[in-house]
């Protein structure tokens, strides 16, 4: 165990353990809560509310091996999301999520556990990344991007949240009303306008453009809300593999497609940033729940 390493452990609040495939985790904890912060990929893999069955979905059949991204949990997809836009040699959705990252600090209050990682300079010179994860009595993240080149940087981001479920039959997402999108499933990509509530009968890959709405995850068969909101992001991007896609995913179970559902917090696409030379860039995520009666 590193020395800095060994400065991130905080007694009863935040401590270092090892997961799948021997990988380190930090695990932070506030009044019965819970969150797994993976050193790989700077990945939140588990959050559970005290009392709560967990709210985020990871795959049974997901790799753990050094170079291969973690199915579930919130990836970090960075310096672009979805494919890289000039070489399909790199890897899909950037390098972050395959870097081991470095301990940064930490910190534990009668309000909040916090834990923060960086990406090694090594993986990206030209700029410095890092991920702050808050656990109270919701979940915090927020992806940190400042510019270390004397020139502008342009990058897509997101952070990839799989979301726990009990079936994808019963549940809508609701906050995108109104709002436009693309769907990436269709050869026609002009912008669609969503209407009403998201629901899912097939297999689901759309990216709304220009929106920091709110949204809530409803699942009426558990019983439970997901609400997540954002600051610094204008996509939301929601999927679902559904049948055959999850069958070609080597892991991703078969049916797996029926207990999760992806509302991500992104900017793709016409939201791509641009940073300019020494300026900070800060992406914000929110996570919380309710219970329906």
């Amino acid at each position: 165990m590193t020395t800095s390493l060994q400065k991130m452990i905080i007694q009863d609040r935040i401590a270092l353990k090892n997961g799948h495939g021997n990988m380190p985790y930090l695990e932070l904890r506030f009044n019965g809560a819970e969150v797994h912060l993976y050193l790989h990929g700077a990945h939140v893999l588990h959050y559970q509310p005290a009392g709560q069955r967990p709210v985020l979905w990871q795959s049974k059949s997901s790799l753990f091996e050094p170079g291969k991204p973690i199915r579930g949990g919130i990836p970090v997809c960075w310096p672009w999301f979805g494919a890289h836009p000039n070489d399909p040699k790199q890897p899909l959705h950037g390098v972050a999520r395959l870097a081991e990252w470095e301990p940064v600090r930490s910190s534990a209050t009668s309000e909040a556990a916090t834990a923060t990682l960086k990406l090694p300079a090594s993986v990206y010179p030209d700029a410095s990344l890092q991920l702050t994860v808050e656990l109270s009595d919701h979940l915090s993240v927020t992806l940190t991007t400042i510019n270390n080149r004397d020139t502008d940087i342009n990058f897509t981001e997101a952070l990839h949240s799989y979301f726990a479920i009990q079936d994808i039959h019963a549940v809508t997402v609701t906050g995108l009303e109104g709002q436009r999108y693309i769907d990436k499933l269709s050869s026609d990509k002009s912008l669609q306008t969503q209407n009403g509530p998201i629901s899912f009968s097939a297999e689901t890959d759309r990216v709304y453009t220009d929106t920091s709405h709110a949204c809530a995850v409803i699942d009426t068969a558990l019983k439970r809300r997901i609400h997540v909101s954002k600051e610094n992001s204008l996509s939301t991007v929601v999927w679902n593999p559904w049948i055959e896609k999850s069958i070609r995913m080597p892991d991703f179970g078969d049916r797996e497609y029926l207990e999760m559902v992806c509302v991500e917090t992104a900017n793709c696409g016409s939201n791509a940033v641009t940073l300019p030379p020494g300026q900070t860039h800060a992406m914000h995520l929110r996570i919380s729940t309710q219970k329906d009666s």
